[in-house]
């Protein structure tokens, strides 16, 4: 397994105990076959992107023998660099969301996250395979684009499954670190809202690592009562739904009639 991977692990693993002491939402029932719909979803997921890695050495690889990408062609330190290459690479995963929201073939795809009746750590691993694909692909070109080098990406990789567990997890944080969270990374208030059913917030609160993404772009959205949100896309959250094969086949699937 890769560092990011093992970080993935280990926070996970430590959120979910947490989860089961100190709740925001009160989700005891069902816990854990929720958490093995997700985690048997992020198997599969995980498997396509273990396929896929060698197309992002490659990438990262040609970068650095060719001199490709815009990190390559200015000279900086290698500390700015680094630094560049990580708000670079979260820009484009806050555009890549974006665009997972407001383009209706990779929504059919990005939905199967969004679908989840509750939220929870494991929540953060729930991703079709086929969003998985595709995102590899796009970020093969985009390493070259940035010229981002290998360092960069395990670091970012590593900074980025540390926040995403935590904002999608279900524990009680205080107000006072939420709000300090939320002047550099997106913290649990930011994403809960990204969850609700109510598509004007689900269309909100894009970013992956970094908040300041949504202040400077527009979609930066919060609520008084997270208690209150209910999770979802309003439909498609049905046990019928929720099975491995369904969640598969999401993405062909049409939105039920009411």
């Amino acid at each position: 397994m890769s560092i990011d991977q093992w970080a993935g692990l280990a926070v996970l693993t430590t959120l979910f105990a947490l989860e089961g002491v100190i709740p925001f939402y009160d989700q005891a029932s069902g816990r854990w076959s929720h958490a093995a719909r997700n985690i048997g979803l992020a198997l599969m997921a995980g498997l396509v992107g273990a396929l896929m890695a060698p197309l992002i050495l490659m990438s990262i690889e040609l970068a650095k023998t060719r001199g490709w990408g815009l990190l390559n062609a200015i000279d900086m330190p290698a500390a700015i660099a680094v630094v560049a290459g990580l708000l670079l690479f979260d820009g484009w995963m806050y555009l890549w969301h974006r665009a997972n929201h407001e383009i209706p073939l990779l929504w059919r795809l990005h939905r199967v996250h969004h679908t989840d009746p509750r939220m929870d750590s494991t929540t953060a691993f729930r991703f079709h395979p086929g969003e998985i694909a595709l995102s590899t692909l796009l970020n093969t070109a985009v390493i070259l684009v940035l010229g981002l080098g290998l360092a960069t990406l395990i670091l970012y990789k590593f900074l980025m499954v540390m926040v995403i567990v935590l904002h999608h997890s279900n524990i009680r944080v205080p107000e006072a670190w939420d709000r300090r969270l939320r002047i550099l990374v997106v913290p649990p208030s930011m994403h809960r809202v990204h969850h609700s059913e109510i598509t004007a917030e689900t269309n909100s609160n894009y970013g992956t690592i970094f908040s300041f993404w949504d202040r400077f772009l527009g979609s930066f959205r919060l609520r008084d009562d997270l208690h209150r949100i209910r999770f979802g896309i309003g439909y498609f959250e049905g046990p019928q739904w929720q099975t491995p094969l369904q969640l598969l086949m999401l993405p062909v699937q049409e939105k039920p009639h009411a």
